[in-house]
């Protein structure tokens, strides 16, 4: 795609500036003398180089979903025509309010299998993936993370912490026994995320509206503002739980049920880039392979400007195409919910995300249609359930700005 090149060209271009420019400052810096409008110069690349990269990486999703799109040709399918049915009864209901064989419908396209009694329909599968596919490129932990669909409202699953034993032997030789390994049982319970967006029975009637995508629009950006927030910062209770409202300890001191930190030494900042890397030692090895950092933007921009001791930057910018932004050799997520950089705060995660943290959603998004609540308006009150916490502690890793 010409756009991703050229974006590309661009990023390259930016960080050679940035890299200049910022060597200027520092040099100004070790005179003694400080330039503000340098300063200024450079944050303003290094705001350039994060949006060129949000940009990049946008269009590379957008080309991910091209490329697995699915183009059925030919006559279609029998589910495919109760899909097809089954949409334009949704559609039919959502304008009016006439159900008709909608109940029906929504069971033969396999929409749902449940009878809820919380009321209300299940929307159809093209209306569902535009939500989910718009949640997926404004929350970073929806793309780093598991996500897993279930039909019930909790997920449960077995964690070994290892403690089994083994040993050599000959022949024949006596053989001791052994230490049994221990499990954990990790339990999700989904939690209910909605909005209740309005439309006036005018704009129902206009044949000219796309309700599918009107739908979406407006619930996705609320669904997708909540769960960022809540992957991050929930505290378990009526959302999910938040990757920083776990228990955090000094790593030195880990164990099973807490998150490990790396201290950063300075009570208000960090300006050491060691800390970076003694936080990315901090995973195990094994979890390296596939580990990713979360920061905030704001972050980013502060280590950007970290070198190693040949002054070589940190930072690296993804120059080809799908070639994600590199920081010690690892691919960088932005996330605005993590916290900024701040006394006793952690802006900074380092973890295998795949393996640390599960998104458990419930199947099907459901709308409950209310013309009396509100009136003029047609109230669509829209439903999906969802949970999220860490299922394995060794793999993630925070940063805490402190002392100790």
């Amino acid at each position: 795609m010409k756009e991703v090149k050229d974006l590309i060209e661009s990023l390259g271009r930016a960080f050679e500036e940035f890299k200049v420019e910022n060597d200027k400052r520092i040099k100004e810096i070790e005179n003694g003398r400080h330039d503000p409008l340098l300063a200024e110069k450079v944050e303003k690349i290094s705001k350039d180089l994060s949006e060129i990269s949000a940009m990049k990486k946008q269009l590379e999703l957008i080309e991910t979903a091209v490329a697995r799109g699915q183009y059925p040709g030919g006559g279609k399918s029998e589910v495919e025509k109760v899909k097809a049915e089954h949409k334009e009864a949704f559609g039919r209901w959502f304008r009016t309010g006439v159900e008709g064989n909608l109940k029906d419908l929504q069971v033969r396209a396999s929409a749902s299998t449940l009878d809820d009694t919380a009321g209300g329909f299940t929307v159809p599968e093209e209306m569902e993936a535009t939500i989910d596919r718009v949640a997926q490129t404004v929350s970073a932990m929806r793309r780093i993370c598991t996500v897993r669909s279930i039909g019930t409202d909790t997920y449960k699953k077995l964690v070994g912490q290892g403690g089994a034993s083994s040993g050599w032997t000959t022949e024949k030789g006596a053989r001791s026994e052994t230490d049994a390994p221990t499990l954990k049982e990790i339990s999700i319970n989904t939690k209910e995320l909605y909005a209740m967006p309005y439309a006036t029975q005018t704009l129902l009637d206009d044949s000219r509206v796309d309700i599918a995508a009107w739908l979406a629009d407006e619930v996705s950006i609320e669904f997708s503002e909540e769960e960022s927030d809540a992957f991050i910062n929930g505290n378990g209770v009526g959302e999910p739980k938040g990757i920083g409202a776990y228990t955090m300890i000094a790593n030195a001191s880990y164990a099973w049920g807490k998150v490990g930190y790396i201290a950063t030494g300075a009570a208000s900042t960090f300006t050491n880039a060691d800390k970076l890397i003694d936080l990315q030692h901090a995973l195990k090895a094994v979890y390296r392979n596939g580990a990713v950092w979360l920061m905030a933007d704001s972050t980013l921009n502060h280590v950007r400007k970290f070198k190693d001791g040949e002054g070589n930057y940190l930072w690296k910018p993804g120059l080809t195409d799908g070639a994600p932004d590199l920081l010690l050799g690892k691919p960088i997520e932005i996330d605005d919910n993590v916290d900024a950089i701040g006394t006793n705060k952690y802006p900074i995660f380092f973890a295998n995300f795949k393996r640390a943290y599960m998104i458990v959603d419930r199947f099907g998004i459901r709308v409950l249609r209310d013309p009396y609540s509100a009136k003029p308006y047609v109230a669509f009150y829209t439903t999906k359930r969802v949970g999220g916490g860490i299922v394995m502690y060794e793999a993630i890793k925070a940063l805490k700005v402190a002392s100790t």
